[in-house]
């Protein structure tokens, strides 16, 4: 504070007419301490009160208090002797927080535990004030942490690399933990892989995004609107509210799993109210103002090691190589800082309030890998502090009220490989309309990325303005209604004719637009392709000429010649979707690179078959039954199959999950959290998700940008 007072004009700890330094150092030291105080007693009690302010708005908000806090503390020094300006006062109130913040961690050093036991302190406090027992005495809790985007194989090497310290120690010699290998359906992305392993069904969900005729409106895995009603058919499907409908929290992540502590999570991003609790989250993270302070800064050295790494790929001709200016430098900090420090926080706070099942997301390594590629430097850069993160939960654990068994998986891996248009020259879209006999723009229009943290971290600067979550213009754009609807999930196209009520078969589309199936299985950046055919039922096309019903089509045979196993069963399984689109596109595959051709603009891609985006892993303790059974060959295989294993572990950890009692919000509909009711006595209903209001990208046609 006496250097601040030294350097800045409007900051003055002296009267008028000047003292001495002794007393100049006391009222230092008053001012000091009452900010101090204020800090300590009355800051948690204000981000407790703005707990529903939006996330992004109390990030904000954070400096402006504590710079209130600093100028109430100048108050308090008698006669007067300190005195800011208000922005002064922000600006001495964050150094000061910085400093703090610094310097515990400097002193605590030598000893890791010592962040964890004072939060374990004051959990306790807090369970003893509201007589809750969270697990005391109790089973073992779970928590799940999902590492988004992170392949079996490129895990592996970069155990073996020394880039996860701690995650090694867990599966070396001796180690307390196991690791398996699961291949995940032919939509090998975060919307299908997560809403299963956390509802138990990802039926009718083809692809990050797709176009239902019966509603006229795309969906879009990450977007809060479509995340509300993929958890809603979920629940109606299963029956079941999912896995952490007891005593659960879910962090970070796309859908609830029924938990009722959430945070970051997007399909609870439409509803407000003190009952939802979805930002409660966040005061285990802003209830320090130096978190904050560490985080802003966190930020802005994040988006400057981007502007940096991107400059330098540019500069050295790197390829494959996408555009990563505009907003990326900012969603990739959002991905790698913010959302990564408050789901830390908040799974803290979760093991030492003594939850019994913890399911967290961190996107950071996903985010990076889409446009830095899987294997790249910044990737795993990324990655290797993930594993600092893990670190620090289970330490964590170590004070909780109750043990823990911690559980480490993935939702599917990347495959790296240029993208369509780089390689070819011509967008997905564009290659449809030139099959149609369409007229294809001169200049391609660049696809949009599906990564995860666009639309979370485009949904929070939208909930700061308090707008509607729904509203806005379509990322597709709008066209004749008979112009095809062409959407992109890494290298996976779905093509779709709105203005022919379901599934259009092969006759028809040969009768209306006679070159276009030709055009695209013939093209040398297409494997194959998949349609419904009035006579053969569904067929697989390739190139040159090859037509093999799907009925009896084996791996590695025809069309999907080097896809792996799998392959087969995965398009059989998506081919009896209601959605599926009328022609289903997958890029061609190198099995000896392991290349794709994402149709979007990303370089390191997944959601459709090829390489490692379709293997995940799952590291598990060895307290807890095998994964996959002794004597099982054919191992664990789609999302769905993984809520099995994750419930059967829950199930060995606290006995059988039963969903908490909760009214009925119809005849036979779940509520609308997805935490089910059993018959019986009527309780109070959870209050239902509002009704999103449908903008015209939802529901008018999807087309222009893929």
């Amino acid at each position: 504070m006496l250097a601040l007072a030294g350097i800045l004009p409007d900051f003055r700890l002296q009267s008028s007419d000047g003292d001495s330094a002794t007393r100049t150092a006391m009222t230092a030291a008053w001012g000091a301490g009452a900010f101090g105080l204020l800090s300590a007693l009355v800051w948690p009690l204000l981000v407790r009160a703005l707990l529903l302010v939006p996330a992004l708005l109390l990030g904000l908000l954070v400096f402006f208090l504590n710079g209130s806090l600093l100028l109430v503390a100048l108050g308090l020094i008698p006669d007067g002797r300190g005195d800011a300006g208000p922005e002064t006062a922000v600006v001495v109130a964050a150094v000061m927080s910085a400093v703090a913040s610094a310097t515990s961690t400097a002193l605590a050093a030598g000893d890791e535990g010592a962040y964890p036991r004072r939060l374990s302190r004051a959990a306790g406090r807090r369970r003893r004030r509201s007589g809750e027992l969270c697990g005391e005495g109790g089973p073992p809790g779970t928590v799940f942490v999902q590492l988004d985007g992170v392949g079996h194989q490129v895990l592996v090497e970069a155990l073996a690399a020394g880039l996860l310290p701690h995650i090694a120690a867990w599966l070396g010699p001796g180690g307390t933990h196991r690791l398996t290998a699961w291949r995940t359906d032919w939509s090998s992305q975060t919307g299908a892989s997560q809403l299963a392993i956390l509802h138990g069904t990802n039926h009718d969900v083809p692809a990050f995004r797709w176009y239902e005729k019966d509603t006229g409106r795309t969906m879009v895995s990450n977007r809060p609107a479509s995340a509300v009603e993929l958890q809603r058919r979920a629940v109606r499907r299963t029956g079941d509210g999912g896995l952490l409908t007891v005593d659960g929290a879910s962090r970070g992540n796309l859908f609830s799993g029924g938990a009722d502590q959430l945070a970051l999570v997007l399909s609870m991003a439409a509803r407000r109210g003190r009952s939802n609790r979805s930002r409660a989250g966040y005061f285990a993270y802003f209830r320090d103002p130096a978190f904050a302070v560490r985080t802003a800064v966190s930020f802005a050295v994040e988006v400057g090691r981007e502007i940096c790494q991107s400059t330098r790929a540019r500069l050295r001709h790197v390829r494959p190589r996408v555009g990563r200016g505009g907003l990326y430098p900012m969603i990739r900090a959002f991905a790698t800082v913010v959302e990564r420090d408050v789901v830390v926080a908040a799974v803290m706070d979760d093991i030492l309030a003594g939850r019994a099942a913890v399911y967290a997301d961190f996107v950071a390594y996903d985010e990076v890998a889409h446009h830095s590629g899987p294997r790249s430097r910044d990737a795993l850069r990324v990655l290797a502090r993930l594993d600092r993160c893990v670190a620090t939960i289970a330490r964590t654990a170590g004070y909780a009220p109750r043990d823990y068994h911690l559980v480490l998986l993935s939702d599917h891996g990347q495959s790296a490989g240029e993208t369509f248009e780089s390689v070819y020259g011509l967008t997905l879209r564009d290659l449809v309309r030139a099959g149609c006999g369409l007229p294809v723009p001169r200049r391609a229009e660049r696809t949009r990325s599906g990564a995860e943290a666009r639309y979370a971290a485009r949904h929070a600067v939208r909930t700061a303005l308090h707008r509607p979550v729904g509203e806005g213009t379509t990322e597709e754009g709008a066209a004749a209604d008979t112009d095809p609807v062409v959407l992109a999930s890494g290298n996976l196209g779905l093509v779709s004719f709105p203005d022919v009520p379901g599934r259009m078969s092969r006759e028809q589309i040969d009768g209306r637009h006679p070159a276009l199936l030709r055009t695209l299985a013939d093209h040398p950046g297409i494997g194959f392709l998949l349609v419904r055919s009035e006579e053969h039922g569904a067929l697989v096309l390739g190139r040159g000429g090859a037509e093999v019903p799907l009925a009896g089509l084996a791996d590695g045979r025809g069309p999907l010649a080097g896809f792996g196993p799998g392959a087969a069963d995965a398009i059989r399984r998506t081919d009896t979707f209601p959605h599926a689109a009328d022609i289903m596109v997958n890029s061609v595959y190198d099995p000896d690179t392991g290349r794709v051709h994402a149709f979007e603009e990303q370089i390191g891609s997944h959601g459709g078959l090829g390489g490692e985006q379709s293997h995940a892993f799952l590291i598990s303790p060895r307290a807890l039954s095998p994964a996959v059974p002794a004597g099982d060959t054919t191992g664990l295989v789609g999302a769905e199959q993984v809520h099995r294993v994750l419930r059967r572990w829950l199930g060995e950890c606290t006995g059988p999950q039963v969903p908490l009692p909760v009214a009925r919000t119809g005849a036979d509909q779940p509520a609308a959290d997805g935490r089910t009711a059993p018959a019986g006595p009527a309780v109070p209903a959870v209050p239902a998700v509002p009704a999103v209001p449908a903008d015209r990208g939802e529901n008018g046609r999807p087309v222009g940008k893929q």
